[in-house]
């Protein structure tokens, strides 16, 4: 069998992450989105910054090989769900993290009202209520491709009331 693949760093922090106003703006999402440390902001900084590194050598292909890779890299961002079946490469250099964030199963709980904060949407998927069609998803970091939508489900069993004489009042 042999060793386990040495895992890597999934994220590459900021260059300069004293810097306020970047501080600022990263608190200002981290409270938005519910993000537990700002290693998970970085994580959707990074995946953003390999999507437009594909775009940007892509633009610089020759024509031929350049419409089959571009197709490709469209076609899979549309199935994320981060850009809309029109799109073309411009947009992906157009996109910003909150398009990335907005993505994450944990948000879109909070959009479909199955949690009334971000909070209580990562406390829901981190101890097992929320499945994605029939297959218990635990991280709420997991990006929700677009087809995933509808099959997206809580299966929170709440205590059935008791009758006021088994309470003992």
């Amino acid at each position: 069998m042999g060793d386990p693949k040495k895992s890597r760093r999934k994220w590459q922090g900021p260059r300069h992450p004293w810097k306020q106003d970047n501080l600022k703006k990263e608190l200002s999402i981290l409270g938005k989105y519910g993000l537990r440390n700002k290693r998970e902001l970085w994580i959707a900084n990074s995946i953003l910054k390999s999507y437009r590194k594909q775009a940007s050598e892509i633009l610089g292909l020759d024509e031929a090989s350049r419409m089959e890779k571009e197709k490709s890299l469209i076609k899979k961002l549309v199935s994320l769900g981060l850009l809309q079946e029109d799109a073309v490469l411009d947009n992906i250099l157009g996109l910003s993290v909150d398009d990335v964030l907005e993505r994450r199963l944990q948000t879109m709980i909070l959009k479909m009202k199955l949690a009334n904060t971000p909070y209580q949407a990562r406390q829901l998927i981190t101890h097992g209520h929320i499945m994605i069609g029939g297959r218990r998803i635990s991280s709420p970091g997991y990006i929700v491709r677009k087809d995933e939508e509808p099959k997206i489900t809580c299966n929170l069993q709440l205590p059935a009331p008791q009758p006021a004489e088994e309470r003992g009042a």
